[in-house]
């Protein structure tokens, strides 16, 4: 399966890997296919690290609170994989506040950082040139002294497709 997120900045088209993190891949082929994520803010920038988004754009405490949660409640366990490893650009990856506490929220990486295996659950990666050519977009933007871009970039809209190289 592969989703595209029309960001304000252009598209990024991940690959999930539903066979190897099928719990992951299910709460957020989910939220994309609610719209959970339409508007979402990409709200922490670390050049040269990782972005991160999937919050909601209108949080409604306590049943969607400020940093989101997943299908399954408020949070659910890691699906960590040996063989899923932050060891490149691209990489989709769940953010979380400790061992087992992922919610809607995930980042993608500029670089590899491998001191994050064995504690976030990789579930994706993008594909395609023009997913790395906004991701480079992204990673230039302006940021502030909280590392939040200066210049608000969101997610529109994402497109769930059925082949990770459809159209």
């Amino acid at each position: 399966m592969s989703v595209t997120l029309h960001t304000t900045l252009g598209d990024l088209k991940i690959e999930v890997f539903c066979e190897s993190v099928p719990k992951t891949a299910e709460n957020f082929l989910a939220l994309c296919a609610s719209n959970y994520y339409n508007s979402s803010p990409f709200h922490r920038l670390l050049p040269g690290f990782m972005v991160q988004t999937g919050a909601p754009a209108t949080p409604s405490p306590p049943e969607n609170p400020k940093g989101g949660r997943s299908i399954y409640g408020p949070t659910f366990e890691d699906e960590i994989r040996p063989t899923l490893r932050h060891n490149e650009r691209g990489i989709v990856s769940m953010a979380n506040k400790g061992p087992n506490t992922n919610g809607s929220q995930f980042f993608i990486l500029f670089d590899k950082a491998p001191h994050l295996d064995g504690l976030n659950t990789v579930f994706g990666k993008l594909i395609g040139d023009e997913s790395l050519a906004t991701l480079a977009k992204i990673e230039k933007l302006e940021v502030d002294k909280k590392n939040r871009p200066v210049e608000k970039c969101t997610i529109e809209r994402v497109t769930v497709h059925a082949n990770p190289l459809a159209g």
